[in-house]
This record gives C-alpha cells, sequence and structure tokens, in this order.
C-alpha cells in the first residue's frame, strides 16, 4: 500500500506541496489521533466540483491579457495541471454579479418572441467554452433565475423581491425552456435548472420570492409540465436553492407532494446563515430518492487577499455538507476583480482568484488551494466511504475514485501541529499535520 501526501499550510509556502509518500507499518492501537477508513461501507457517488459563470467573472477576466485570462481558466479547469473543475453555474439574465438589470425580451413580450441570450455572447459564453476545452470534456451545467423580467412581477421591478405575478407562471415557465435550448444552440448543454435563486430573501439585487407552497405548485402545475411538453423532460430541476437554515422544512412542504416531486431531481442549498449540516441528512433521510447539491457560497464582504479564515471556511463547509449526503458542489464567482465585483448594487464578495484589473495581477485566495484539495483529487463519480476519526479538532472526508484509489482530506484548523496516524485495514501511516493546514491523502494498494 503507497500513501501520497499533498499538504496546503499556513505560514509555508506549501500549496499542494507533494510531501512524497509516508511510511506505512502495522497497525499499532497505541498511535496518536487514528483515523480508520472503512472503503466497505460506501454512501452516495459524487457528481464533482465547480464554480459559476458570472458576467462579472466573465466581465473580470476579458479585462486582463489574454494570457493571463487563459491561466486563470486552466487553474480551474484542467484535469492535469488545475482544479479539475467539472461543474458550473449560470444565471438566466441578470443576478447582482451583472453589470446591470438585464432580461432576454422586450418590455411586455408576453408570446417572448423577442427571446435572445446575445448579450451573454460578448463575456459569458466565450468564458464557458474556453472553460470546457481547458478541462477537455463537457460541463455539468445549472442554471439559476434570481428575478423574471419586472413586468412580469408583483412590485414591477426585477430588484427588491415581490413576486411572480399568477398570470406569467405559464410565461416564465416558457423562458426556462428558450433559456436551455437557446444555450444548446451555442453548444453548451445545460443538465438542470433551479426553480429560484434564494426564494425566501428580498434582496436590494435581483430577486423574487416563493413560500414553499407556490414554489411546490409553480413546479407541479407550470415548469414541469412546460419542460416536458417543451421536450426538456430530461432536465433536471431542483428546488430551494438556499440556506441550510431552513432546508429541511422547505423540502419536506415540496417533496411530500407526489405530483410536485416527480419533477424534482433534488434541493440545493447555499452555506450563508447557518452550518447546519444535519439538514441536509434529514433531507435525505426522509427523501433518500432525491439528491442534495451546493448551489452557491462565496466570502462575503469585499476582498480579503491573504486570509487564511477564508480557506478554513470553505473546507468545513465542503465537508459538513458531503458528511451529509451532498452530491455535488459549486462554488460562486470564480474570479472576481480587485474591489469584489462588478456587482451593479455594490454587494461586494471575495472569490478564491481575484484578478486586478489596474495591475493586471492575479491573486489565488487560500480558498483557492483550500477546494482543490478536494476537488483535484476527488473525482467524478467517487463514492464517499465510511470513515472514523477520534479528535476534536480535525475534520474530514473520504471517498473512493473510480480507479479504486482511495482519497481522504484532513483539516487541522487549530493552532498546533497534530501527529496523525491513517488507518486502512491492518495498514497505518504516520504524518504530521502543521497547525492550520489541510492535507490530502491517495492511498492506492
Amino acid at each position: 500500500m503507497k500513501i501520497q501526501v499533498i499538504q496546503t499550510a499556513k505560514n509555508t509556502g506549501d500549496r499542494f506541496a507533494d510531501k512524497g509518500y509516508a511510511p506505512v507499518g502495522n497497525r499499532n492501537d497505541e498511535q496518536k489521533i487514528v483515523m480508520n477508513l472503512d472503503p466497505e461501507t460506501k454512501y452516495q457517488s459524487f457528481m464533482g466540483f465547480g464554480g459559476a459563470f458570472t458576467e462579472a467573472a466573465a466581465y473580470t477576466l476579458a479585462q486582463i491579457s489574454g494570457e493571463e485570462r487563459a491561466k486563470v481558466i486552466d487553474s480551474y479547469f484542467n484535469q492535469e495541471t488545475g482544479l479539475g473543475y467539472s461543474l458550473g453555474r449560470t444565471h438566466i439574465h441578470s443576478c447582482d454579479f451583472a453589470l446591470e438589470n438585464y432580461t432576454y425580451v422586450e418590455e411586455n413580450d408576453v408570446e417572448l418572441k423577442t427571446f435572445s441570450i446575445e448579450r451573454e455572447q460578448k463575456y459569458v459564453l466565450p468564458l464557458i467554452k474556453d472553460a470546457v476545452k481547458a478541462r477537455g470534456e463537457e460541463l455539468t451545467i445549472l442554471s439559476s433565475p434570481w428575478s423574471p423580467p419586472a413586468w412580469m412581477k408583483t412590485n414591477n421591478e426585477m430588484n427588491n423581491g415581490g413576486k411572480l405575478k399568477p398570470e406569467f407562471y405559464s410565461t416564465w415557465a416558457l423562458y426556462y425552456t428558450k433559456y436551455i435550448k437557446a444555450m444548446e444552440s451555442e453548444g453548451i448543454p445545460i443538465w438542470g435548472i433551479t426553480v429560484q435563486n434564494e426564494p425566501e430573501a428580498t434582496q436590494v439585487w435581483d430577486s423574487c420570492r416563493y413560500t414553499a407552497e407556490e414554489e411546490r405548485d409553480f413546479v407541479k402545475n407550470h415548469l414541469g409540465p412546460v419542460m416536458e411538453h417543451e421536450g426538456l423532460g430530461d432536465k433536471e430541476i431542483i428546488i430551494w436553492d438556499h440556506n441550510r437554515d431552513i432546508a429541511y422544512e422547505r423540502a419536506k412542504t415540496i417533496l411530500s407532494d407526489a405530483e410536485a416531486s416527480k419533477y424534482i431531481w433534488g434541493t440545493g442549498l447555499h452555506w450563508y446563515v447557518s452550518e447546519e449540516f444535519e439538514n441536509l441528512s434529514k433531507i435525505h433521510e426522509d427523501f433518500p430518492d432525491k439528491h442534495l447539491i451546493f448551489t452557491e457560497g462565496c466570502i462575503e464582504g469585499g476582498v480579503q487577499l491573504g486570509a487564511w479564515h477564508t480557506g478554513e471556511r470553505y473546507a468545513r463547509n465542503i465537508m459538513g455538507d458531503i458528511n451529509n449526503w451532498l452530491e455535488g458542489w459549486i462554488d460562486w464567482n470564480i474570479v472576481l476583480n480587485e474591489q469584489g465585483g462588478p456587482n451593479h448594487v455594490g454587494n461586494y464578495c471575495d472569490a478564491p482568484v481575484i484578478a486586478d484589473t489596474k495591475t493586471g495581477e492575479i491573486h489565488y485566495n487560500s480558498s483557492f488551494y483550500y477546494i482543490g484539495h478536494f476537488s483535484k483529487y476527488i473525482k467524478p463519480n467517487a463514492v464517499r466511504i465510511a470513515h472514523e476519526l477520534n479528535h476534536e479538532s480535525l475534520k474530514a472526508v473520504s471517498f473512493q475514485n473510480e480507479d479504486g484509489s482511495i482519497v481522504a482530506v484532513v483539516m487541522n484548523d487549530a493552532d498546533a501541529t497534530e501527529s496523525f496516524s491513517l488507518c486502512v485495514g491492518g495498514n497505518a501511516a504516520k504524518a504530521e499535520l502543521p497547525a492550520h493546514s489541510i492535507t490530502t491523502f491517495i492511498i492506492e494498494s
């Protein structure tokens, strides 16, 4: 058995540093801090990792040199040298990380005759196509609306919440299908859609509210049937697309309805507000035939270059969700500018990669490396396996890839170095886990 050790640690130059192979010996029960892996006990299959192709990200990348732009895209999507991203998310017309509010139709075009995604051809579509080229195969893309056009809404604006007027339910459902078909005519397959980004929030940017019952009935009576009628019944529909705190109650209301549930692939989750990871397991236990996917998370409040806690937040959330049945993980903006935008309402955030459009410098934040400790080594279709870890501050996930290799990712977010033993069957390997570090162990028999 060989155990390769890859490590990233604070206050060192180690970033995906190859530490060689850990010495493997016979297991000794007195070894300090033991993580036991049990490859025979299997859980969910994993789709992969990815990020969002926002207009803000695409626009920012268009402001730097072509050479640097290509390097950033490669750093995310290349399967050999990058993070190996296989998932993506797009916004159906504008979101807050767009340059302004915009839609794909003219005002009051109830028949959607003027529908066109021409705007996306400037920044977003070239980025997606270049990402696919860097990966060397198609991406699994999820698309989400932030708000219907203003004229379809009760508050007559795209921002500040409001609701979809009942007389436009079918028109709005048809809008999703037109988007999917338009993207696919551009050579970009769409895997699935979410019903609404953050339906429980009135945001100062593009937003629209649905109660659980309204979302259920929209899917059951409009979106599901319209998708099928338009020949898109094979596209996945995801509900909620919002925080974990009330995800279980929301999913229960919608998925308990057999007529709505038949159209729904699963529940989408964001990480804002709380880290109640157990709510994912509650949804899984009640609806084991449905799926769970992380659709958005970012560090709020602007750019935090060099911060380390940001990477640790990513790892803690990835591990917490995966250990509670999550099946896919999508970051928010893959790139933002030096301000943490552009954002048309000033809702600036951080991203794993910050491109300074004034100096041309590219900054890779700790979050980039922390995500990579999962996405580079846990391949699409890997299956989570059981592990037991008897330590208060260490956190971990473990998977078996299709090629038989086992990947265990362990984070030490405490201030002290920990000695550590990784055990598989009768074998054990020792390793050092520096303070504020993340380590990926790749085990091959």
